[in-house]
């Protein structure tokens, strides 16, 4: 087997606290961006030195940049010709009804927002801008110098930051909300570093980035001194947030709470089997030689579990993470005869590459092909673990969903890294997890009793059967099924017919509502997808219904579902 012992991934590369210049990313189709600079209320001095920076940063980076403070160019025919909009330094109500209806409209069609410092400081009546940016300005102290902490190195925007804190000067905003629970924070501050006025936050993100009904928004409340803007590692920071906003590369932006590290810079609690090994510089991993396996020996972690591990590829190389193994003790082929590795590989066959189930499942080469970043750039990795489950995240979009049919694998519980060969070149950062309540996964088609559907054998389908031929009106009912808890519910779903929706309820078909969900077309019979929604608690076991709406016949069929806890429900992501 060519690349078959694990890996629990984390970064090695070439850091820099600053670089000497803005990397050049002239790979790629060329793009737009818009700058708008409008305020109406205090403006910055600085203005000019940040359009000149992303004019500098477009011109290196096979992008070019409009800039304006004319609020009429927000129409939905001039905004299509942007791939990102940038608010740099707006202040105040910068936009009227109809521009921004049409910015509403750019976002939903899939378009990116980049905000500068005071772009929190601006329209505090339209909540859906509040919203965009995560969070609203409420006041700032003195202009003084902090520390900068990196939190997400895998994101373009901060990967070329240090682990240690990035110490600089700048007019540091406090907000009215904490938007870690709405984005994803990518640095944040610490407040013992400098004097945060009598709003101090406690937990205070400085920058961070989130999807956006539809759209990528990224933010820094960085950005008030034009000296700013001549400072390299800055100017790199902005031009991550406008390739993100702009689709050019991919990230993970979901809200992320609860994780423990695993490997942060130190190596305690990992042990190396078997040849080779992994270098550690700048909290980053990067491997050596191989075959062998960094596995993290101080702990055997239970089969329900959201593992994150950031990676990047120098070219064709091949590593990969490990989960679900016992203790190899020095044999690092335990890992592949008893566990699974979820590949990392350019261009090896479907089932032995990047996002694959080694040697068990191919990943969605669509969807994994969408979301990848070439080799060069980091990648992050979300594996859930929920046995006899695997799912695979890719920056963020799931790319695999695997059910294990062998129970002599994920008998175990350990994780690690694999060192392929002194020809693969892989590097690590950031491995950390999170221990989730196990949900409760239920094929829809073992139902107690129904109204109006039948099963049939699909080969897709998770068992090889699908709850199918549901009309309008039609029901299943699933007995003695446990509430208590139960926050999301989530459906993997098939419609090449017209779609419609699921209703949750419990006790009889007319019962509480606690919640419902939209079925789209999804394209043919055999292209599955998740749908999910929120539940309204109730306590107790019950008897579940799921209730079929829409209009005409033969809406969907539906494979099975999952009830998740509050504390897990990574599925449902």
């Amino acid at each position: 087997m060519r690349r078959i012992l694990l890996a629990l991934t984390l970064g090695v590369s070439t850091v820099m606290t600053v670089p000497a210049a803005a990397p050049a990313h002239a790979a790629g189709p060329a793009y737009k961006v818009l700058v708008f600079s409008k305020t109406a209320g205090f403006r910055h001095d600085s203005i000019p030195a940040a359009v000149q920076a992303i004019r500098d940063l477009g011109a290196a980076n096979n992008f070019t940049v409009d800039a304006t403070e004319d609020d009429t160019k927000f129409t939905a025919a001039n905004l299509a010709r942007y791939k990102a909009v940038v608010f740099a330094l707006t202040t105040g109500d910068v936009l009227g009804d109809t521009e921004q209806a049409a910015f509403e409209r750019y976002i939903h069609g899939g378009g990116g927002f980049v905000g500068i410092h005071a772009a929190a400081d601006t329209e505090y009546d339209w909540p859906f801008y509040g919203g965009l940016v995560g969070a609203w300005f409420k006041s700032h102290p003195a202009i003084q110098q902090a520390k900068v902490v990196p939190e997400d190195r895998a994101h373009p925007s901060t990967a070329h930051l240090a682990s240690t804190p990035w110490t600089r000067t700048d007019e540091w905003y406090n907000y009215r909300s904490d938007p870690r629970s709405v984005a994803h924070v990518l640095a944040s501050l610490d407040e013992s570093s400098y004097d945060p006025g009598a709003d101090r936050m406690g937990d205070h993100p400085i920058t961070w980035c989130q999807g956006f009904q539809g759209g990528r928004s990224w933010y820094t409340g960085m950005g008030h001194t034009t000296e700013s803007y001549a400072d390299p590692a800055f100017r790199t920071m902005i031009l991550g947030g406008i390739r993100y906003a702009a689709g050019a590369v991919k990230a993970d932006c979901r809200p992320e709470t609860g994780y423990t590290p695993l490997y942060n810079g130190s190596l305690t609690g990992w042990t190396q089997a078997g040849p080779g090994g992994f270098s550690n510089t700048d909290a980053t991993l990067g491997t050596q030689g191989g075959m062998g396996l960094l596995w993290h020996s101080a702990k055997q972690f239970t089969n329900h579990y959201s593992l994150k591990v950031d990676w990047k590829m120098q070219g064709d190389d091949n590593s990969g993470v490990f989960v679900g193994f016992p203790d190899p003790g020095g044999d690092p082929w335990t890992a592949v005869n008893k566990g699974y590795e979820i590949q990392i590989d350019a261009t090896d066959s479907p089932d032995h590459t990047t996002g694959s189930i080694y040697g068990f499942q191919a990943p969605d080469t669509k969807a994994r092909d969408a979301a990848l970043n070439p080799p060069g750039s980091w990648n992050a990795y979300e594996i859930v673990v929920d046995a006899p489950r695997i799912q695979v995240y890719l920056n963020g979009v799931k790319i695999n969903d695997f059910v294990s049919k062998d129970p002599n694998r994920l008998a175990g519980g350990y994780l690690g890294l694999q060192n392929h060969s002194d020809a693969d070149h892989v590097s690590f950062r950031n491995v950390r997890i999170k221990q989730l309540t196990a949900d409760t996964t239920i094929q829809a088609e073992n139902w107690s009793s129904q109204s109006g559907v039948a099963t049939y054998p699909h080969a897709p389908a998770h068992d090889g059967t699908v709850l199918g031929f549901v009309d309008p009106g039609d029901w299943a009912a699933y007995d003695n099924v446990k509430l208590d808890g139960v926050a999301r519910f989530t459906a993997r779903v098939a419609s090449g017919g017209p779609g419609g929706g699921i209703q949750v309820r419990a006790d009889s078909p007319t019962g509480p509502l606690l919640g419902s969900v939209a079925v789209p077309t999804t394209g043919g019979w055999e292209n599955y997808t998740d749908v999910s929604t929120t539940l309204t608690p109730i306590a107790g076991t019950h008897r579940l219904y799921l209730v079929f709406t829409g209009s005409g016949g033969g809406l969907f069929d539906v494979d099975d579902f999952t009830l998740a806890h509050a504390a897990g429900g990574t599925r449902s992501r």
